[in-house]
């Protein structure tokens, strides 16, 4: 896949899938392929395999590998995979040409281990990375990888350069981004599925979803409000599912995964435990999240009703 198709494939759900891991925090390969084949029963526009969501600061290159692998087979076709990398402009390029190797139809480049980098030490991460593959690149603006409007215009000269996945979540500095480059780029709400009606409401009609683990149907009806801009039916949707999670899972560092994994468990897939540094749920955490399991049962895999009409 050219970065030029994979860019015409990035709207709707882009899911985030967990990587399960066993009880000696191995990494469960069955697992992740039985939630793989779970998940593209639903029309997603597209997997990002080890990214977020997906631990990625936890893997070996060869875990990494497999799981790029496995997420590739398991797609066969269906719908583009791509790789999360990053760590270092060297390591970052290794696991680019890896995910290439296996199939991967492009790469999401996460911030690298050095905070608060200069421009120009950026620039040259990226383009590093760019280089170790053909394949289409797109840039996740997270953590300290905030950057001024004049340096996201020029991450635009990186040819492969696809698409921006925004982790920020300030609305206002996007809105001045977005205006300032244009189409140039695809632009991806990623700051969470809490965030799309404020993505959508700016024109962006992408957003990159960790409650597809839990309910794909969800996710895709999210977008499709959003799209049609009916607010009252995405209001509902955040209400009752959304903001109820999200508030859980901001209560401690690194429960935006624990959580996640633990709903998953609970609903019969496989979510699986954390790595550290991330940390398991106290009991009284995990009691508060199985009371809403009857919720989310309603909308778990597998289920088509339409949550928000």
């Amino acid at each position: 896949m050219t970065p030029l198709e994979l860019r015409k494939r990035l709207s709707g759900v882009i899911a985030f899938p967990v990587t399960p891991f066993k009880g000696d925090l191995s990494l469960d390969v069955d697992g992740l392929q039985r939630n793989l084949e779970s998940l593209l029963r639903h029309p997603i526009c597209a997997l990002v395999a080890a990214g977020g969501t997906g631990e990625l600061y936890s893997l070996t290159p060869e875990e990494h590998r497999q799981i790029i692998e496995t997420t590739v087979k398991t797609a066969i076709g269906r719908v583009p995979v791509i790789a999360g990398v990053g760590f270092s402009a060297r390591l970052g390029m290794e696991l680019a040409s890896a995910a290439e190797g296996v199939g991967a139809d492009g790469i999401l480049v996460f911030p690298p281990y050095y905070p608060q980098a200069d421009d120009d030490g950026m620039i040259d991460y990226y383009r590093a990375i760019a280089s170790a593959t053909k394949l289409g690149l797109l840039i996740y603006s997270r953590d300290w990888a905030n950057f001024s409007l004049a340096m996201v215009e020029r991450l635009t000269s990186i040819p492969t350069l696809i698409a921006w996945k925004d982790g920020q979540g300030d609305i206002r500095r996007l809105q001045m981004i977005k205006h300032r480059v244009g189409d140039r780029l695809c632009w991806i709400g990623g700051a969470g599925d809490d965030m799309v009606p404020a993505y959508y409401s700016m024109g962006i009609r992408a957003f990159t979803s960790s409650i597809a683990n839990v309910s794909p149907q969800l996710s895709l009806d999210l977008h499709e409000a959003g799209t049609r801009g009916d607010s009252a039916a995405l209001q509902r949707m955040m209400a009752d599912y959304v903001v109820p999670l999200y508030a859980m899972r901001a209560r401690r560092k690194g429960h935006e995964v624990t959580v996640m994994k633990e709903l998953m468990t609970m609903l019969g897939l496989k979510g699986g435990a954390v790595r550290p540094p991330l940390v398991p749920l106290r009991s009284d955490e995990l009691e508060e999240l199985r009371a809403t399991v009857p919720i989310w049962q309603k909308v778990a895999p597998g289920k088509t009703l339409k949550t928000g009409v």
